[in-house]
């Protein structure tokens, strides 16, 4: 009996997913890097051509792009620590022992923040931080407080966005990290405990190396997540008031689908996505290392 298997066999399972990996994710990119290298506007098809790095250049000298780079930093700068720290306390106090039945309804309850859509989520903060009729501000006018215009104000509006994500990411760290944290052999935990009380050590010398990878993983799905945050932000506040919170991902989107200029727009999505494989290579360097 031959035990080779056939090229054919291997194809025929191969195939689809290859196929759908290149229509879903390859064609794309290769027509967004050939649209940044074109002058190519909606409303102005019969005059495409090749500008090379122009866009490029356009978008690096542009003050609406390095403003609305660094509100996407500012905001991954603050939400990414938050949901970190939140979910790592989470995750602890989940993986204490005795918790039983509760650990069970927390993991169950935890699903449904990040199991919800951006859309909605940012649906859901229209109404909940309406500056009448908003569940939030009715709940501090029963301590006296005076309504909050969360979602007018550039400042309250940001703070709002940040809340938002934080509130529906942090669950996916927390269940996450508790992944991470099944997987430190027993005896290993058991007897650090019994050698110290301190939770700090014992977190440092016996789980964070196996909390890494999840670590690296949340680091770099968050961080890629966050640069391009576009549908709750969208719904929930359309960018404004004024560009307080206009991402990058909206102002790729106002470029693309407002300004109609498709070249610029490509360009804008192209660095940004350079962005994000360099801070997930800085991530993996960075921790693994320091485990090493």
């Amino acid at each position: 009996m031959n035990r080779r298997t056939s090229p054919r066999i291997v194809w025929a399972f191969l195939g689809p997913a290859v196929l759908a990996l290149a229509v879903i994710g390859i064609a794309p990119l290769v027509y967004a890097v050939w649209t940044s290298l074109h002058y190519f506007n909606l409303i102005d098809l019969k005059d495409v051509e090749f500008i090379g790095l122009a866009n490029y250049a356009s978008v690096l000298t542009s003050d609406a792009f390095w403003d609305a780079l660094g509100r996407t930093l500012l905001l991954l700068g603050i939400v990414l620590p938050l949901q970190i720290g939140f979910g790592l306390v989470i995750a602890l106090l989940l993986h204490q022992p005795g918790v039983g039945f509760l650990r069970t309804l927390t993991r169950l309850s935890l699903v449904l923040p990040m199991a919800t859509t951006y859309a909605v989520v940012g649906l859901l903060g229209q109404v909940m931080f309406n500056i009448k009729y908003g569940v939030v501000n009715q709940f501090f006018g029963f301590f006296g407080a005076e309504p909050v215009n969360w979602i007018g104000d550039p400042t309250n509006a940001f703070l709002t966005v940040i809340f938002w994500d934080v509130w529906q990411w942090t669950p996916f760290v927390a269940l996450v990290l508790l992944a991470g944290l099944t997987t430190v052999p027993g005896e290993i935990e058991e007897a650090a405990r019994l050698e110290t009380r301190k939770w700090w050590r014992i977190l440092r010398h016996v789980q964070l190396p196996f909390l890494v990878p999840g670590l690296v993983a949340v680091l770099i799905l968050r961080t890629a997540d966050t640069l391009k945050l576009f549908d709750m932000v969208f719904t929930l506040t359309r960018g404004g008031p004024g560009a307080a919170t206009e991402f990058i991902s909206l102002l790729i989107e106002r470029t693309g689908f407002r300004a109609f200029d498709q070249g610029l727009a490509s360009a804008q999505a192209i660095l940004l996505l350079i962005l994000t494989i360099v801070l997930s290579q800085l991530y993996i360097r960075f921790f693994y290392r320091e485990v090493q």
